[in-house]
């Protein structure tokens, strides 16, 4: 079981920790092990433990810099941040970072020892805040990077979600047509004796097969959903459902330049808060597709050999037009951490604007196919019932 324990250190500073114990004597003879006054100890349930896993960087970062702001210490402000979140996991990572410091590490050195909360370009610009001294900048610049990355999946995200709905609601209506109207339609259709059209025959067919195997069937296409949507993860995982995405006819170009806006971004953080290029490009890898690793791997061999930062991201590929002239700009100005910012932002409108005309084109095309499905069932039920009609006119 695990348990949150508030005690008093060497130091006489008031802490919070968590440890696994089999009970609360336990919890409390770890806790003088480690030279601590224990004052309360509470057993953490598992929802909490649960609720607690999740640490929010962004939220964590906008925090601390209010803190520092308003005239607190580094120290200070964590410690702060630590009593305001003591019951979460959220506070014991901020109770770990404070032992670390108070055991003489640097706080870039402290929450590189949290890999699973601090990624490695957090890492980075904390690091180079250390050398200037500004820390609060560094976390500023962070922030606004984020923000705005959050802010384009956002709009891919929005522009996805009508278009899901449609294609929910509109596969639900036809399933329940095929799978609840026809069957009924089928059985009233059997003793009529007439010969029906061929089209309807089919559907006739679908619906006593429906009606004949229902369990089977819907076991089937639930086993085909399930395994769909592993082979969809998976896909994306691997960073195969990027590669299919930039195969795609008139997505491809608009795929590659979100790849390129998120790569800029990202560099130009790094090298406005002083990190060096080749450091910056070893930083970055995440920020793009696995295929396009190999290309930044080469661009950043090139580099380190003294190339131009220009060149060698053309030669590799990782350049536009527009892209290549702003960053030859920035090399000439000494300004290039600025000029990729301004070529990601650049870009991200363009983005943003292709978006909102795709899905314009592409949002009532999807309602029109979806109702000619819909439409096409009903007519075909009810096109044995046109034709008695006329014979009894």
């Amino acid at each position: 079981m695990r348990f949150s324990i508030r005690a008093v250190g060497p130091d006489n500073q008031v802490q919070w920790i968590e440890l696994d114990a089999s009970d609360a004597m336990a919890a409390t003879r770890t806790a003088q092990e480690r030279r601590l006054t224990v004052l309360e100890v509470r057993p953490i349930s598992h929802r909490a433990q649960q609720r607690g896993k999740t640490f929010t960087l962004v939220l964590f970062t906008q925090e601390l810099l209010a803190l520092l702001d308003a005239g607190l210490g580094l120290v200070e402000s964590l410690e702060a941040l630590g009593e305001k979140e003591s019951t979460t996991q959220t506070g014991a990572v901020l109770a770990r970072l404070l032992a670390r410091m108070r055991d003489g590490l640097r706080f870039s050195v402290a929450v590189s020892a949290e890999p699973e909360c601090f990624p490695p370009l957090f890492v980075g610009i904390v690091k180079a805040a250390e050398r200037t001294s500004d820390l609060p900048q560094a976390l500023t610049r962070y922030i606004e990077y984020q923000v705005r990355l959050d802010g384009v999946r956002s709009r891919v995200i929005s522009a996805c979600i009508y278009p899901a709905i449609l294609l929910t609601v509109g596969g639900a209506v036809s399933l329940f047509l095929l799978g609840y109207v026809v069957p009924k339609f089928s059985a009233v259709y059997q003793g009529s004796g007439r010969e029906l059209p061929m089209m309807s025959r089919w559907l006739i067919t679908w619906g006593e097969l429906v009606a004949g195997h229902a369990k089977l069937l819907f076991m089937v296409m639930a086993g085909i959903g399930v395994a769909g949507f592993i082979w969809l993860r998976g896909l994306k995982r691997s960073g195969q459902l990027a590669r299919i995405f930039a195969r795609l006819p008139g997505i491809a170009d608009r795929v590659h330049i979100l790849e390129l806006s998120r790569l800029y971004l990202t560099l130009g953080m790094l090298l406005e808060g002083g990190i060096p290029v080749v450091t910056a490009l070893d930083m970055v890898s995440g920020a793009v597709s696995p295929g396009s690793r190999a290309a930044l791997a080469s661009a950043r061999h090139n580099i380190a050999q003294g190339g131009s930062f220009s060149e060698s991201l053309e030669r590799d590929g990782l350049t536009t037009p527009i892209s290549l002239r702003m960053l030859r700009v920035g090399e000439r100005s000494g300004q290039l951490g600025v000029m990729l910012t301004r070529t990601a932002h650049f870009y991200d409108g363009e983005t943003t604007r292709w978006i909102e005309k795709f899905t314009k084109i592409f949002e009532p095309v999807l309602m029109a196919a979806i109702g000619m499905v819909i439409g096409l069932i009903v007519v075909l039920l009810y096109m044995p019932i046109f034709d008695l009609a006329g014979t009894l006119q």
